[in-house]
């Protein structure tokens, strides 16, 4: 059994690239749920699932679905994913968080009550500090917390909102944090 039962992915601007990178090279047999939420515009037409489906389909979970492990989700536009204590999904509509709907903190803040010390959170680049709070969460709950290192990620602000929030982050280039996934799913 590996060391966590959900990986979580967070970014904004220039993130991208590093996400799409982190799906191509995830092992075949990763049997864990992996949740990404990017910020995305609201009001214009999305196809970022299609565009992050390079080896495994990409998910928009349907509120009250059950999450399922080996799936790649990704929040739906203009929603907050939130994940429930059953561990099923819920679409929130509520206020902006940090700009944004869905934000990283409000997905990183429910999988830590969720899922505790066996989560796998990772930030990566961004233009504002959505992810820091939530990433906080999953370390104190005994998660482990990943920045991508801010000297490589095209807008550092996300990342080192986190660094100066944490306590003890993990930095980690886009390389090293693939390989922590394949050492610990």
């Amino acid at each position: 059994m590996g060391a966590y039962d959900i990986i979580l992915v967070g970014g904004s601007a220039g993130s991208l690239l590093p996400v799409t990178t982190i799906l191509e090279q995830l092992p075949g047999d990763l049997d864990i749920p992996v949740v990404i939420v990017l910020h995305r515009l609201k009001n214009v037409q999305s196809e970022m699932d299609r565009l992050l489906s390079v080896k495994k389909k990409i998910i928009e979970p349907e509120d009250k679905e059950k999450i399922v492990p080996g799936r790649i989700y990704l929040a739906p536009q203009n929603y907050h994913l939130i994940t429930e204590t059953d561990r099923t999904f819920m679409l929130d509509y509520s206020e902006l968080v940090n700009f944004s709907r869905p934000s990283i903190d409000v997905t990183f803040n429910s999988v830590a009550l969720a899922y505790e010390s066996r989560t796998l959170a990772i930030l990566l680049s961004g233009a504002n500090k959505d992810g820091a709070e939530g990433l906080c969460n999953v370390q104190e709950k005994g998660g482990k917390a990943v920045v991508q290192d801010p000297a490589t990620a095209e807008f550092d602000v996300m990342p080192l909102a986190a660094i100066n929030a944490c306590t003890d982050v993990s930095v980690m280039n886009i390389e090293e944090i693939i390989l922590h996934i394949k050492n610990n799913k």
